[in-house]
């Protein structure tokens, strides 16, 4: 029983390790794989070094598969290219039994001792981050301590004896146990490195440990399978493909065990490094038979979950999915990608409601409306939303500072859809009533709405590229935008003393014009808060 408690704990330690190693390394280098990320195109092989390099620094790939089928789900990838992932993946997700196959002695304490030294003395989050990387791998190396001497006990008991014989005999009842197991953990990788721990101790044969490796790679699916199921059909596609690539490598391999066994004996003459070779050789096996086979394996795939339109037009948000917290890098950036998409369509509605209001056109009034409750609410609501519960992960300083601007400037986006439908309602009453406009005041509200419509515009840009430069242009502009709005204003008031304005159109003109400076001032906040962004200060919505 005590062996037993034994291994379960080392495993524990292990899938702690890991998640230490994986959280530290997705800090240091989660902004490079989004950047990666950013690159891979229908270039199958860009779209598979990016799977292995990723899956190899995030030591994970159900969550490099979870962030996938988020990033799928939301349009920001095809099927085509989140395949050419997946290949990559599967040679990346070798690399830590690799490591664990080394035999470090002592050596893993000295990385537990150094981890908690950076965690708890180093103030930086630059230093936490490597103080979660080496404390991660110390106690992954000391979770297999355990796990290996317990294997060593427990193998002395008759039955398990007998049936760690019987896998080498029958290598399918590895298989099944290997689906179980990490069906169970969630974790191949920790179910493979337990193997290379039972391999430490001599305790199994390499067929039955082949076995049970082949049977880790199709319980590695479930993750996958189990979040895509509540997703579109996209996303279960992109599930499906996994499951059919190493349900195919499995099978191919199925049968050649005894012989593909003899030749991974000449790798090397350590047990446990013989197990790390034949995990590395079958997953890139399997990638680079499957590699020109891409774009079939997704015509499946799309066959056994089709498309549902109608599924996909309900859906109000276009980049960010709930998945993509996984990796805050991404997330973070596929809510500036919403945001920017947001603030476009606020930029589109304060053109038609002017459009409307001085041209009287209902039409454009009335899909200014539309907008406003149909996306800029909805979007707004979820978007808020998406950004609070990222702001709860654990983020590095420059994502905190990314988050909170993105936060802000939400509030500032959204009150410019406020301030459209407001003008949008205005055409509507001025339609209505007919409420006449002087030449005059035609004139100065189409100067001024194009003027305000182009500040804000240019501030969403200087937002989206991060431009210190057209920031302070914007923040200039609304300078000077002010200077014509009060001279607009004494104008109006000169011209409504002579009797030359109707007295229902003073209301909506002087409003209007309100509206119009209060959309240039908060252009001026995204101005600012993108200089104060570069400046490396945090940002503020006035």
């Amino acid at each position: 029983m005590l062996g037993f408690v034994q291994i379960l704990g080392g495993l524990a330690l292990f899938i702690y390790g890991i998640s230490l190693l994986s959280s530290g390394m997705e800090k240091l280098a989660g902004d490079q794989i989004q950047k990666w990320l950013d690159r891979v195109t229908n270039s199958r092989v860009k779209s598979m070094a990016f799977g292995a390099a990723a899956s190899a620094i995030l030591q994970s790939s159900g969550l490099l598969m979870v962030t996938m089928i988020g990033l799928v789900n939301a349009n920001l990838m095809t099927v085509v290219q989140s395949i050419g992932v997946m290949l990559g993946q599967e040679i990346g997700t070798t690399v830590t039994a690799q490591i664990v196959a080394f035999e470090i002695g002592n050596f893993r304490l000295i990385l537990v001792i150094l981890g908690i030294v950076f965690l708890e003395f180093f103030p930086g989050r630059d230093w936490k981050k490597y103080g979660e990387i080496l404390m991660g791998l110390g106690i992954i190396f000391v979770g297999m301590t355990y796990m290996a001497g317990a294997l060593a006990e427990l193998v002395e008991i008759p039955w398990v004896a007998n049936l760690l014989i019987t896998m080498g005999q029958y290598p399918w009842i590895g298989m099944v146990a290997g689906i179980l197991a990490t069906s169970l953990t969630q974790s191949s990788t920790a179910v493979t490195s337990m193997v290379v721990a039972m391999g430490m101790t001599q305790s199994i044969a390499l067929e039955g440990a082949i076995g049970i490796i082949l049977g880790a790679n199709i319980g590695s699916c479930i993750t996958g399978l189990i979040a895509a199921l509540r997703l579109s059909p996209v996303a279960r596609q992109v599930s499906y493909s996994q499951i059919m690539i190493n349900v195919f490598g499995v099978l191919l391999f199925l049968p050649f065990i005894p012989q593909f066994a003899d030749f991974i004996e000449r790798t090397s003459p350590d047990l446990p490094r013989q197990i790390a070779n034949a995990h590395t050789i079958f997953n890139i096996s399997v990638s680079l038979i499957l590699f020109p086979f891409v774009r079939q394996i997704a015509g499946i795939a799309m066959k056994l979950a089709p498309d549902d339109p109608d599924k996909e037009k309900q859906k109000v948000t276009m980049y960010i999915d709930e998945m993509q917290y996984a990796v805050p890098a991404v997330a973070l950036k596929e809510a500036s990608r919403e945001l920017s998409r947001l603030g476009d369509v606020t930029a589109e509605m304060v053109e038609l409601s002017c459009h409307a209001l001085l041209e009287k056109d209902i039409p454009a009034a009335e899909r200014v409306l539309y907008l406003e409750s149909g996306i800029v609410d909805p979007v707004t609501r979820d978007l808020e939303h998406f950004v609070n519960v990222l702001m709860r992960a654990d983020l590095g300083i420059a994502q905190q500072k990314r988050a909170f601007q993105i936060k802000n400037l939400l509030v500032d986006i959204e009150r410019v859809g406020d301030m459209a439908e407001d003008i949008a309602r205005f055409a509507q009453d001025r339609v209505t009533a007919d409420i006449p406009f002087t030449d005059e005041a035609i004139n100065e509200l189409t100067e001024l709405s194009g003027i305000a419509h182009s500040i804000y515009s240019q501030s969403l840009q200087a937002f989206r590229d991060q431009d210190r430069d057209l920031a302070m242009k914007v923040c200039k502009r609304e300078n000077d935008f002010d200077n014509m709005y009060w001279n607009i204003r004494e104008t109006h008031i000169r011209r409504l003393k002579s009797g030359a304005c109707h007295p229902e159109a003073n209301v909506i003109f002087i409003e209007t014009l309100r509206l119009l400076e209060r959309i240039s001032d908060h252009a001026d906040n995204l101005g600012i808060s993108v200089i104060r962004n570069q400046n490396h200060l945090p940002a503020t919505t006035a």
